[in-house]
């Protein structure tokens, strides 16, 4: 089967050549890719959000070893600009700075998952505390509820420093790692191809 040929499973839409999966953006001008209110000097400027979606999201979309090729289709009048050739250095510093603010996110986000883990466990122990002085011995129905409740109050506080800890981070870490790949990405600028 050739290179260019249609594959099945969740890359089918992409196409390869010699064994690498392209990524491909198709643009009238080199700006459409960059975010047009972003002050910076040119090679310091945060990508358009729908291109930075489309690249990421293709990424993902692919095997996490699959050899990757970002091409970008210019009109022939375009290529000739002097934004070209900074275009693959611009691309990748702006990966390279998303993966360490993704990085210091994750870590961010733990910091405050071990915070509330600790302030949910100190509520729990004093729920259990309080159910062991006050309804240690309930006797009625309502005093069955309170101590009951107490004990599900505890619980609960718990739950969402949990689910912080234990699955929260995996989006976070699986961006920091496709923006770690796309950091060192080639890219290509071809002229459109005429239909």
């Amino acid at each position: 089967m050739d290179d260019n040929d249609l594959r099945s499973g969740p890359s089918f839409h992409y196409r390869r050549e010699g064994g690498v999966t392209l990524i491909e953006i198709q643009l009238a001008k080199v700006e459409q890719l960059f975010n047009s209110l972003d002050p910076s000097p040119f090679h310091q400027q945060d990508l358009d959000k729908d291109a930075e979606e489309y690249i990421v999201d293709s990424v993902l979309d692919l095997a996490p070893d699959a050899p990757v090729r970002l091409v970008i289709h210019l009109p022939p009048g375009a290529l000739a600009e002097p934004r070209v050739k900074t275009m693959q250095d611009s691309i990748r510093h702006f990966f390279s700075y998303g993966h360490a603010s993704t990085l210091r996110k994750r870590r961010l986000h733990m910091r405050e998952g071990r915070l509330a883990l600790a302030l949910g466990l100190a509520f729990l122990f004093s729920c259990i505390m309080l159910r062991q002085v006050f309804f240690k011995d309930p006797g009625t129905l309502l005093g069955e509820a309170f101590s009951e409740g107490l004990l599900i109050l505890g619980w609960v506080a718990i739950w969402r420093p949990m689910e912080m800890l234990l699955y929260d981070w995996w989006p976070i870490t699986r961006r920091a790692n496709t923006y770690r790949r796309l950091s060192a990405i080639e890219v290509e600028v071809r002229p459109v191809s005429r239909p």
